[in-house]
């Protein structure tokens, strides 16, 4: 008994497979993860090193260094980049793709080992390794307080953290932009050198007032006592009231200094929400959590809390992550709906409403049991897990279509449901199962390429595999009983099912392909040609634009600008937002990035000379106006600084559109050859428009001219005189003042309103025991222009030429302009290049796709070699795939979509299908000479008999394509399948029958002489 007769004979196993589909449906509807974007791992760690004085280059050399040698003995690293700093070294270390998300916590924990192993100089701080760089705070606020102190804005979000970090499902909460408050301890330095305290002796006074030390502990009997120290006193005027012992005296603080709090002049971090102060609270949910249910719990927090919180404080969201993925899974689920109902509509048209019915039915329950599959694997509901769905709709649907035509055109003869299901099944099934396979194979190097892409794009994958396989069980057992049910027997007698005028004039058409066999051939030989050329030509892209209603600004002032200088230049393009009715809101951050609200949003490391903006549009409609507007006011507005808008990408990536690596020992030579470069790419494209270094300008740096002798003759050092200029410029840290959770640093400096310049200075001698003048010490200053931004990449040290393009262009259309005149530069020995940016991240991402295509084609074809168990006809089959490419390009042509990393996928797709359509067709053709039929008679009945399904299973798929033109992410792969599969029709109806025809027309005519001979042998009259 065949499954397909046990499915209509024992009805409830087949029962059990309907509801279990549906009711597994519905439960997985309202239990599966929702996110807008699929979840990729970032593979990177930070680590941050602390070298107090010490110039870019000795942090390079004396820090980084070290730190990098140990790490780089780490055979899972796969590139290591630092950025130093004056004081300061930053190490991003990222590890092979090869490695999934579950090995890192113990590549971590090698990696802190590593880094503990460095030997570092004295006077560098304790490396400090951030593994949590990727964690995600998608629920994003602004919060302004207009009038209230910092000190009630600092409660305010300590409250605000503390509640919401109990929300069921929230993991953790970043706050930043706090206003940042110090206590200045301001000597009156007359006074202090009569009195002989030197501001080093302030600090020691200070850092140890408020100490935490142990007390130790008594016992009495069996138990022990803890013993604390004196509780100290909080307030600023207790610190005024420490005192000082110098030469046997002891003073009070506030006789020789002015001690107050107040916020800091130069902070790190500068926020503003619509122009407004303001500082932002990021919320992380748990992995393991639904976003969408974790942000309603937060939504209906803060709605409790609202009477709580002070009258005058607005939360304006900046971004909010369970909304837009409610929102965009939404939109995917009526785009699915919709892709549904169009299938359904064409079937009806074409096949009856009973066949309508059948398939769509079967349709329905490969959808709600593929949702039921995606929940037990948790597999979350994203663009792409749904948007696979959409996908795979024409070869989810052929399956049940080849079926339930098989068991029509038995049933016109007058069979019932029992034997037509029999016969469609039984010479289907296996086909069927053998093309599906093939068809998941085709996605099989999306689904184990092991770099960020092939993670980001799993569930695609994931999603097409189980939906396949559950389209083919359930064409096998509810299509049949369905059919069963619904479809009438009429016994027609001879009547030929494929006797309608549209199969009369397939049939010429086709019996003109085969007599003009040749002409076909070399016909599709030379289109196939010609569109492979036309195919170079295409505009490549990696991935295209979001279509989240949101782009940045990135501006950045000369290195060493400070950060009140940026934010009045922020405040300017402020005062332009604001006359934008285009504009619905806009968040400003200044001296580094935001907090990583989306996983494909990279902040920017922290630069008193950067100012970052992101603006928020009613729709994505308006951005390319709105942004094109920006750039020109930025350019002539804002003329002393790099002004730059870019908008929000899908996928994984990151860096500028065009970027360029040079590398080598010295760093002056590098400088000079990315002059060079910049010079060679605005001479070979007018597509760039911004360009720029990640090395920045040089900064002049101010040095005292150390005199050695008179120095050392007064005892006084180097750090001598750096403490006195720190002192007199941004102050000396002298303790830490606490108060509730805060620790507030105690400043020690030279009141603001001194009239002493850096020569009247006056520096503490240790070994004098007396203070001595500056200018006894040193012989004058002098600028320096020093690079004070290094980077490095794989222990080298390496400068990255980025720009920017034209919004009308794609990267790798300026990448060809301009690669072969860089290419082209003459570089010293021992200096190298490379190219970054979405050059690289496409080449890696395809070159991850590369290594795992040749196996998943292998299986592809040996699954079609097993299935015939034959050579030619597999040949066949794979021969119309490099001519499906036609279609392909017809119509991005058409559109002017470029070929995209989407795009890829759906040639895959489309290949998947071809070679589906091409296999069932093959062995039909086979069947109906293994029945006596002739090569000729047999070709033409069996492309005949598989008009229909093929093409109604195109017409479904483009049909269905349609909600997805107007998806940015999803558009060129809908028109790749659209084009491609329109073509494919005609090259499985036509270029299949003919290549076949060619194949075994030798073979065809030496089985007619047989047969021939076998007649006239039995007397039968030819």
């Amino acid at each position: 008994m065949t499954i397909a007769r046990a499915s209509i004979e024992r009805p409830i196993y087949t029962w059990l497979i309907i509801l279990g589909c549906l009711l597994g449906g519905i439960w997985g509807f309202n239990s599966i993860g929702r996110l807008e974007d699929p979840a990729f791992t970032i593979k990177n760690a930070v680590i941050v090193t602390a070298y107090p004085g010490a110039t870019a280059e000795q942090v390079a050399t004396e820090v980084s260094e070290p730190i990098e040698s140990e790490i780089q003995k780490m055979g899972e690293v796969d590139n290591i980049t630092s950025t130093n700093r004056p004081g300061s070294s930053l190490i991003e270390v990222e590890i092979k793709s090869t490695y999934d998300g579950t090995e890192l916590p113990k590549i971590w924990t090698d990696l802190r080992n590593r880094v503990a192993d460095a030997q570092l100089p004295d006077g560098a701080g304790t490396p400090y390794v951030n593994d949590s760089f990727g964690d995600v705070f998608g629920i994003f606020y602004a919060i302004t307080a207009p009038g209230f102190s910092d000190a009630e804005k600092h409660e305010l979000a300590t409250f605000l953290r503390r509640e919401l970090l109990a929300v069921e499902g929230v993991a953790d909460i970043e706050v930043s932009g706090l206003p940042e408050e110090a206590v200045f301890v301001e000597p009156d330095m007359t006074l202090a050198v009569n009195q002989n305290i030197s501001p080093s002796a302030l600090a020691a006074a200070l850092s140890t007032a408020d100490s935490v030390v142990d007390a130790g502990g008594v016992e009495h009997g069996p138990s022990r006592t803890i013993i604390q120290r004196p509780q100290g006193d909080d307030t600023v005027s207790a610190i005024a009231g420490l005192t000082v012992g110098v030469g046997g005296e002891v003073l009070n603080l506030y006789d020789l200094a002015n001690v107050y709090r107040d916020r800091e002049e130069n902070p790190s971090l500068i926020i503003r929400q619509d122009g407004k102060d303001a500082f932002t609270l990021g919320i992380a949910g748990l992995s393991t959590e639904n976003i969408v249910t974790v942000g309603k719990r937060v939504d209906e927090r803060l709605a409790e809390l609202s009477a709580e919180i002070p009258f005058g404080v607005e939360m304006s969201p900046i971004y909010q992550q369970h909304i837009v993925v409610e929102e965009a899974s939404d939109a995917f689920l009526q785009n699915l709906a919709m892709s549904v109902a169009i299938v359904v509509a064409v079937l009806a048209i074409s096949m009856g409403w009973r066949a309508a019915v059948v398939v769509g039915a079967t349709l329905l329950l490969t959808v709600v049991g593929t949702v039921f599959f995606m929940d037990m694997f948790s597999i979350e509901m994203e663009r792409i897990s749904l948007g696979a769905l959409i996908i795979a709709m024409g070869m989810l649907v052929d399956n049940a279509i080849v079926v339930a035509e098989g068991m029509q055109v038995a049933m016109l003869h007058g069979k019932n449901g029992r034997v037509a299901a029999d016969e469609a099944t039984k010479k289907t099934q296996i086909p069927l199962l053998g093309a599906t396979v093939i068809g998941i194979m085709a996605f099989a190097g999306i689904g184990t390429s092991p770099d960020a892409t092939g993670e980001f794009l799993f569930s695609l994958f994931a999603v097409i595999g189980i939906s396949l396989m559950l389209s083919w069980i359930l064409a096998i057992t509810v299509t049949p009983y369905l059919g069963n049910l619904l479809f009438r027997e009429i016994d027609e007698g001879e009547h030929d099912a494929y006797g309608g005028p549209f199969f009369r004039a397939f049939g010429w058409t086709l019996n003109l392909a085969l007599r003009l066999r040749w002409l076909v051939v070399v016909g599709l030989i030379a289109l196939t040609a010609v569109c492979f050329n036309a195919f170079a030509k295409l505009p490549q892209q990696f991935f295209p634009d979001s279509n989240t209603p949101l782009f940045f600004v990135h501006y950045k002032l000369p290195q060493g600008a400070s950060i009140n200088a940026t934010s009045e230049q922020m405040a300017v393009v402020e005062d332009w937002l604001d006359e934008r009715d285009d504009v619905v809101s806009y968040t400003t951050f200044v001296g580094q990035g935001a907090t990583r609200f989306m996983l494909t949003y990279s902040a920017e490391n922290a630069n008193p000379s950067y100012g970052h903006m992101i603006v928020r549009t009613e729709s994505i409609e308006q951005i390319p106006a709105l942004k094109a507007d920006l750039d020109a006011f930025g350019a002539e507005a804002l003329p002393e600084g790099e002004f730059r808008t870019k908008r929000l990408v899908f996928g994984p990536g990151g860096g500028d559109p065009i970027e360029l690596r040079l590398s080598g020992n010295d760093p002056e030579v590098l400088r000079t050859l990315a002059d060079e470069a910049m010079g060679i790419m605005r001479g070979a494209s007018d597509n760039l428009t911004t360009m720029h270094t990640d090395w920045r300008e040089k900064e002049l740096v101010l040095r005292p001219i150390y005199s050695t002798d008179r120095a050392q003759t007064a005892g006084i050092t180097r750090d001598d005189i750096a403490s006195i200029l720190q002192y007199a410029t941004d102050g000396t840290r002298g303790g830490t003042y606490r108060e509730d959770d805060r620790l507030i640093p105690i400043i020690i400096r030279e009141p603001l309103d001194s009239s002493l310049t850096l020569m009247d200075q006056v520096v503490y001698s240790t070994a004098a025991g007396t203070f001595v003048p500056i200018e006894q010490v040193i012989d004058g200053f002098e600028f320096i222009p020093e690079d004070t931004l290094v980077q490095r990449r794989d222990r080298q040290f390496t400068i990255t030429v980025g720009a920017d393009i034209r919004d009308d262009v794609t990267a790798a259309t300026v990448h060809s302009e301009i690669s072969a005149a860089i290419e082209a530069m003459d570089l010293p020995i021992g200096y190298s290049m490379a190219w970054g940016g979405e050059h690289e991240n496409s080449g890696e991402a395809q070159a991850a796709l590369g290594k795992q295509l040749p196996m998943s084609f292998l299986i592809m074809v040996l699954i079609s070699i097993v299935l015939f168990n034959a050579l030619r006809q597999p040949l066949i089959i794979w021969l119309l795939v490099p001519m499906s490419v036609n279609g392909v390009v017809i119509g991005l042509g058409m559109t002017g979509l470029p070929f995209s990393f989407t795009a890829l996928l759906g040639l895959l797709s489309l290949s998947g299908m071809l070679i589906k359509n091409g296999i069932v067709l093959v062995e039909e053709i086979d069947l109906l000479r293994h029945d006596g039929l002739e090569l000729k008679p047999a070709i033409i009945r069996a492309s005949t008999s598989r008009l229909r399904p093929v093409v109604l299973a195109a017409a479904t798929t483009i049909l269905g394509m349609i909600p997805l033109l107007t998806d940015a992410f999803f558009v060129s792969m809908a028109v790749t399948i659209m084009g491609g599969l329109a073509f494919a029709t005609v090259l499985t109806l036509v270029a299949a029958p003919v290549l076949y025809y060619i194949f075994f027309r030798k073979q065809g005519m030496a089985e007619e002489r047989n047969r021939h001979a076998r007649d006239l042998a039995t007397g039968v009259p030819a």
